[in-house]
């Protein structure tokens, strides 16, 4: 982020203040025109009570845009960081000089070029190497990426073979994967046959036997209360797609 951390909070504040702001105006004159004049008072006391839950609950929101930020620069590391590497020791294992892999990383390979961008250009404004890779561990978001770069930073400062470091560090984040892999299957075994039954049985049956049993006491069902239902199926449903969505491990199959 580009904006200095007061200038974050500033701007968080201002938001808050106007989003609350309108809502808490608007509640107010919905207030206002179905409670009636005499309730003014009661009225804004209301509208003051909104619009200070809503101040803080916005303000917080605003506040945790960087954690958001950072997560989303963690996923987008963790999807390719073993192909990333992987490309890395293949250039190096091939003769390619390490700050020349990395160069080479940095404008070639996918998502992660960027990551790798960052270090080339704190190396080409003079900061040493084994600096420059320190930085980016204290500063990566992904505990994989900070894995490769750690035994990199390791290996050039002791001379020793950066390949062989590389490689070990390669294989044992592919365990880690293939094990976050058989996780995810087992957590979505259990996941979908809840679904099956919560998101599909439940709610067929449920509907059939509604409307059977509404027609036995003749009670007569709405087009309302028809498109309510529906929306209330669409909102389960969605709910579990978010929910598969986010069991989903972060690797680029």
């Amino acid at each position: 982020m580009k904006e200095s951390s007061y200038h974050f909070v500033q701007k968080s504040l201002v938001g808050a203040m106007y989003i609350s702001a309108t809502f808490s105006l608007s509640m107010f004159m919905v207030m206002d025109k179905f409670r009636g004049r005499e309730l003014i008072k009661a009225n804004a006391l209301i509208t003051l009570a909104i619009f200070a839950a809503g101040f803080l609950l916005v303000f917080l929101f605003l506040l945790n845009a960087p954690s958001v930020y950072i997560r989303k620069r963690q996923s987008e590391i963790d999807k390719e960081v073993l192909f990333a590497g992987r490309y890395l020791l293949v250039k190096m294992q091939s003769g390619v000089p390490f700050f020349n892999a990395l160069t080479d990383a940095s404008q070639s390979y996918g998502v992660s070029s960027k990551y790798f961008k960052e270090i080339v250009d704190d190396i080409q404004m003079g900061t040493p190497i084994e600096d420059a890779l320190d930085k980016a561990v204290e500063y990566n978001a992904s505990h994989k990426f900070k894995m490769i770069l750690w035994q990199m930073t390791n290996a050039l400062k002791t001379g020793i073979d950066t390949t062989g470091s590389l490689k070990a560090v390669l294989d044992e984040i592919t365990k880690e994967q293939v094990i976050e892999i058989k996780r995810y299957g087992k957590k979505l075994n259990s996941l979908a046959m809840f679904y099956m039954l919560i998101g599909v049985v439940v709610p067929s049956l449920g509907m059939a036997m509604f409307i059977i049993v509404t027609s036995f006491v003749s009670i007569q069902i709405k087009l309302t209360h028809l498109m309510i239902i529906v929306l209330m199926l669409a909102f389960m449903q969605f709910m579990f797609l978010s929910m598969f969505k986010s069991i989903r491990p972060n690797v680029n199959l």
